[in-house]
């Protein structure tokens, strides 16, 4: 299930234990901030991950900052 306000943030207690992820992968909200906080640039992140945009990055600390 999304999120209301963050369709690229879902929750679903199948997928890693209930965590958020971004929408459509199991890639937990929490491993992207570590990536951003040990300093990794969202292009960076896009890189080493196929399956997100920068725009999920940028998603993702929209929902963090909420």
């Amino acid at each position: 299930m999304t999120l209301a306000g963050f369709p690229r943030i879902s929750v679903d207690p199948l997928v890693c234990g209930g965590r958020p992820v971004v929408t459509g992968t199991r890639v937990r909200v929490k491993d992207v901030l570590e990536m951003l906080a040990g300093g990794a640039t969202p292009a960076e992140i896009a890189a080493d991950f196929p399956y997100l945009c920068e725009d999920d990055v940028r998603a993702v600390l929209a929902y963090a900052a909420a």
